[in-house]
């Protein structure tokens, strides 16, 4: 009896082992393998792997396979606007997945990084930013005289531009612009404010695509750039879609295109 048990047991062990399925629905299975998969994905998109996580991808799975069989049943996927649309999904998962291998084998580098930091900062040289005021006015007269009648001190900026600016929005705030570089700025008002000094009013009127300007420059600072660890994220993924849209223009001129649309 013993050697039969042994005879036994070694024919048990030499039969193939098949998986079992994790569930099956209506005959068909769902795999503990695909099950994993599932889970393995979604927790590298940032969700907690729990017993919660788990039954509940079960449970997503199951829905989508009583869906799909359905969906055979009725033979939509013979429809071509379904076979349409699932190669479109198809080829849009191969391209993610061909960007991500690329990304993956050509790392953008923080020595990369640090390059680049350095390039676009020097680009930026001595830049500046002014708190402004303004006065808009539709005739270059009037501006005239808001000038001198500020100079003379028989008003304020603040209630001229209360009383007289036609640019409603800082004009309710006695012109106040606040604080931004003069690339904000139309080229006209910003070259003004660069050749004006710190306190300074205009001494005479801008005239911009908008009517005539009385400008004060209340104050003016160095812009601050961003240190390294504050613009790396952004400019990692600047980097990165660099990265992509070269190598995606490099495979585009190495592909032999024949676009028979135009003989016809």
């Amino acid at each position: 009896m013993k050697r039969i048990a042994v005879v036994a047991l070694a024919c048990s062990l030499a039969l193939p082992v098949y998986a079992k399925d994790l569930v099956t629905v209506n005959g068909q299975g769902i795999s503990q393998a695909k099950f994993d998969q599932f889970v393995s994905l979604l927790v590298s998109q940032g969700a907690q792997d729990s017993p919660q996580l788990r039954d509940q991808v079960k449970q997503e799975m199951i829905n989508r396979l009583v869906a799909v069989q359905a969906a055979e049943k009725a033979g939509l996927q013979k429809d071509p606007a379904v076979q349409q649309e699932t190669e479109l999904a198809s080829q849009s998962i191969l391209v993610r997945a061909l960007m991500a291998k690329y990304l993956k084998d050509h790392p953008v580098t923080d020595a990369d990084l640090k390059k680049e930091y350095d390039t676009i900062k020097a680009e930026q040289g001595d830049r500046k930013e002014y708190k402004l005021r303004h006065i808009l006015v539709k005739e270059e007269d009037q501006a005239k005289a808001l000038i001198k009648s500020i100079k003379a001190k028989k008003t304020t900026f603040e209630a001229a531009a209360k009383k007289d600016s036609i640019d409603t929005g800082s004009g309710k705030n006695g012109g106040e612009l606040g604080w931004g570089p003069t690339s904000n700025y139309v080229p006209e008002f910003a070259q003004a404010v660069e050749s004006m000094k710190k306190g300074e009013i205009s001494s005479a009127p801008v005239k911009t695509q908008f009517g005539w300007h009385v400008i004060q420059v209340e104050d003016e600072r160095p812009i601050a750039f961003p240190s390294f660890d504050e613009a790396k994220p952004q400019l990692e993924e600047m980097m990165r879609q660099q990265a992509l849209g070269d190598y995606q223009k490099g495979l585009m001129k190495d592909a032999k295109i024949v676009d028979n649309s135009a003989a016809k």
